[in-house]
């Protein structure tokens, strides 16, 4: 065992990170942390890293040595790349070649450059292989596949499956979690639950687990409700057992109840889209002696779904930079429908003023948004992105790296767009958010073009590619996983989750859930049956009452209740059963 931890607790202000969680890390562990944002991953990691404060119990193996790789690295910006390796390294125990061979596979050739001269995606792969290069037995990884190209996230995919020491990461990667982890631990409400799994077999425990959780909550109440009662009736001349049947109901009354996790609520604001929509005409784009793309051309359908692949810097944002206008082509143009409204979600969410509190900058985009659905106020559009009302007056640079794309994309949404534009949206989004995120774009009405190094996600997705490959652009169709390798290797086929998620979810939706008419006659008189049965119990509680010195009737009394009892009891689960079946047909 390489760490154990004990009745680890852990706050930030007023929000509870963990509370007296337990868990060990063994040495062949491959551990995927996952939550929605704001829950405190990147705490945790850091706990773990020695690099927070905690309450609790951590008990490390003698001599343990950790490499950790934050969200943001914090770099002497005037060392050269080797500088920098060399200040965090131990040169004795690394050799040169080793450096460099892994920084030049990561994209970093020039290692005399500047750290200041690199972009915020290069800082985060010196990063990287500085992580990756450090000895260690346990290494620590804080979402690395942000800003890495896919033929990178694939290197580091098979350089983690081969790993063979412990590894503790945050990913919201689905393909990384499916092929590279061994166990996942959710942080859910303030308690970790680990999962022996990887990512589609935590899928179906945690169902399970949650589905075990809401039937003993189911019995518990119903379990309180005939105890109720009981009490209420005033037994005379409590017994011993009595009592302890007493404290037994007060100890199960004082359990709270299962609180449901609130989720982000898309509601479709897509303006109308006409038949004109956006035409690209033999554009191209140069940087001085740069030449990134060649004449180029195409016209998007009206519901078209395209993602962009293409390694680092050939010129993926600056495509989708000329179609959402913030930059003109060097030659060719771009055409435009009179009813083209775009919404641009940008890379690095450059739009957001940290120094606003989160309902004014909503407020700033619309306090009345007009949708199909009703009027909304910012305030409600707030909480249905799960910015509750202490959030809602929190300054944006309170919030977490994910929470503040998670309101990015809201005040992307609020502007009513029928052409989205995507600059990697899946960096520091949940898996949760990542989810319905994915559903909404199934049903938009309009056009979605996404530059991203999340396979999954462009499986999901996408029905055709745009392939950046020697200054050329190569339409290709399908999603990620049927796509010819953007680099000189040959084709490859990757298996397609996504796009066997995406047949399933139809089918799904073909054979629906739903109640019966019968069953819908059943549950509508359903509640009055069960107030009748409820009151009949009562009725013969009060006679009981009246017949206490009469052993043969009070007999007779206390059987029929007990056949109402039961009776209403199966009347009670049938109900449940009945909403649960009504509630899965509505959603």
């Amino acid at each position: 065992m390489l760490i154990s931890v004990n009745n680890l607790s852990k706050t930030n202000g007023i929000k509870n990170i963990v509370d007296n969680v337990s868990f060990s890390i063994e040495e062949t562990d491959k551990i995927a942390l996952i939550g929605i944002n704001g829950t405190g991953k990147s705490t945790l990691l850091k706990i773990i890293a020695g690099i927070e404060t905690y309450q609790g119990d951590i008990i490390q193996k003698k001599d343990l040595q950790i490499s950790y790789l934050p969200q943001n690295s914090d770099f002497n910006s005037n060392n050269t790349i080797i500088r920098q390796v060399y200040d965090i390294i131990d040169q004795n125990k690394v050799n040169e070649y080793e450096i460099k061979a892994i920084l030049n596979k990561l994209g970093i050739t020039n290692h005399e450059q500047l750290i200041k001269e690199l972009s915020g995606g290069q800082q985060k792969r010196v990063a990287l292989a500085i992580t990756l290069l450090k000895p260690c037995d346990l290494l620590i990884l804080d979402e690395p596949t942000n800003h890495l190209d896919n033929e990178m996230i694939e290197y580091l995919e098979k350089y983690l499956i081969k790993f063979n020491k412990a590894i503790f990461m945050v990913t919201h990667d689905r393909y990384f979690l499916e092929r590279v982890t061994n166990k996942i631990m959710e942080i859910d409400r303030s308690k970790i639950y680990e999962y022996e799994a990887n990512y589609s077999k935590f899928l179906d425990l945690k169902a399970k687990r949650e589905e075990e959780a809401l039937a003993s909550e189911r019995k518990r109440k119903l379990f309180l409700k005939k105890e109720l009662e009981w009490v209420r009736a005033g037994v005379q001349a409590r017994t011993t057992k009595s009592k302890e049947r007493l404290q037994r109901f007060e100890q199960l009354n004082s359990v709270a109840d299962i609180q449901t996790i609130n989720q982000v609520e898309i509601i479709n604001t897509a303006s109308r889209l006409g038949k004109k929509t956006i035409e690209l005409k033999n554009i191209s784009m140069h940087y001085d002696n740069l030449s990134l793309f060649n004449n180029f051309s195409y016209l998007f359908k009206r519901t078209e779904r395209i993602g962009i692949l293409g390694v680092n810097g050939c010129g993926k944002s600056t495509l989708l930079k000329i179609i959402a206008k913030e930059l003109k082509p060097s030659s060719g143009e771009v055409i435009y429908g009179d009813t083209i409204k775009i919404g641009y979600f940008k890379q690095m969410s450059d739009d957001l003023d940290e120094n606003v509190r989160v309902i004014d900058y909503i407020k700033q985009t619309s306090n009345n948004l007009k949708t199909l659905e009703g009027n909304f106020s910012a305030k409600q559009m707030c909480e249905r992105f799960l910015f509750d009302s202490n959030l809602q007056h929190a300054y944006i640079s309170r919030l977490s790296g994910g929470e503040k794309r998670r309101l990015y994309l809201l005040n992307i949404l609020m502007q009513a767009p029928n052409v989205l534009l995507f600059d990697e949206p899946t960096n520091d989004l949940d898996i949760t958010t990542l989810a319905i995120l994915e559903d909404y774009l199934d049903s938009f009405n309009g056009i979605v073009i996404t530059v991203s190094h999340d396979r999954y996600f462009l499986d999901r997705i996408c029905d055709g590619l745009f392939v950046f490959k020697n200054k050329q652009i190569t339409y290709c169709n399908g999603g990620y996983s049927s796509y010819v390798n953007i680099d000189d290797k040959s084709s490859k086929t990757k298996s397609d989750g996504a796009f066997k998620y995406k047949v399933q979810k139809k089918l799904k939706k073909l054979n629906q859930i739903r109640l019966s008419s019968k069953e819908k006659q059943e549950l509508e008189s359903m509640e009055s049956i069960i107030l009748d049965l409820e009151q009949q119990v009562e009725i013969l509680n009060e006679q009981m009452n009246e017949y206490q010195n009469d052993f043969k009737k009070l007999t007779e009394l206390s059987n029929q209740r007990d056949n109402l009892t039961e009776q209403l009891e199966i009347k009670n689960e049938r109900w449940l059963e009945l909403l649960e079946k009504q509630e899965k047909s509505q959603n």
